[in-house]
């Protein structure tokens, strides 16, 4: 297993109020779009082509049929991942955050010097984060976004500063209007979900060197 400090900002109990869900887009107004996050369709082929990326990565592993089966939810779960980009994106714009393409570059470098290479690395995101090897730079970039814009807020990693950033994400999803096609569920701006499927992660990179053990 790989163990790895990491240090997650999730949704504060505070904040787990019941909101109304969004209207779904699984009409003919949006017809193939899976989401319409911000005006901009999200297509149901989108989302099929990075669970193909990952199925496709995930048979390459020689831990194919348990990376499959613990995986159930993975189109649920792609979907998840681009509105959260566009929600990580509309909340650090809303604060002036910016990331680089050399912040991207040294923070997937650092990644692959804690986790022992490439090879590691790309099976480390697979494994915890059903993330394709070519989906990489984009969950690299977030993690850095969620990292400064935690740092930008002053959110620490107390409740309190858990709650501090989840507000901002919640704020950046009100404004974003997200309406999700039925098939994958309904958002949730205050819970920050997708119908019934949690994330296990919103996670903030720190700059602080971690360890990561590799093994069986």
């Amino acid at each position: 297993m790989h163990r790895r400090r990491r240090t997650a900002l999730t949704v504060s109990a505070a904040l787990l109020i019941a909101a109304p869900l969004l209207a779904a887009c699984g009409n003919d107004a949006h017809p193939g779009a899976a989401a319409v996050v911000g005006g901009e369709r999200i297509e149901v082929a989108t989302v099929q082509e990075k669970v193909k990326d990952v199925r496709a990565a995930q048979q390459r592993s020689p831990q194919s049929a348990q990376l499959i089966k613990d995986s159930g939810q993975l189109s649920r779960a792609k979907l998840y991942d681009l509105i959260v980009d566009q929600v990580v994106q509309r909340a650090a714009d809303d604060a002036g955050v910016k990331v680089s393409r050399k912040e991207i570059q040294d923070g997937r470098a650092q990644l692959v010097m804690q986790s022992g290479g490439e090879e590691q690395l790309a099976a480390m995101y697979l494994q915890q984060r059903g993330v394709a090897p070519d989906q990489l730079d984009d969950v690299v970039r977030r993690d850095i976004l969620v990292s400064k814009l935690a740092t930008a807020l002053g959110a620490t990693n107390t409740p309190e500063g858990q709650q501090k950033l989840n507000q901002a994400f919640t704020a950046a999803a009100k404004s974003l209007h997200i309406d999700v096609n039925p098939r994958f569920g309904a958002w949730d701006n205050q819970k920050l979900e997708l119908g019934t499927y949690k994330a296990p992660w919103i996670t903030q990179v720190t700059k602080e060197p971690e360890t990561v053990a590799t093994g069986a």
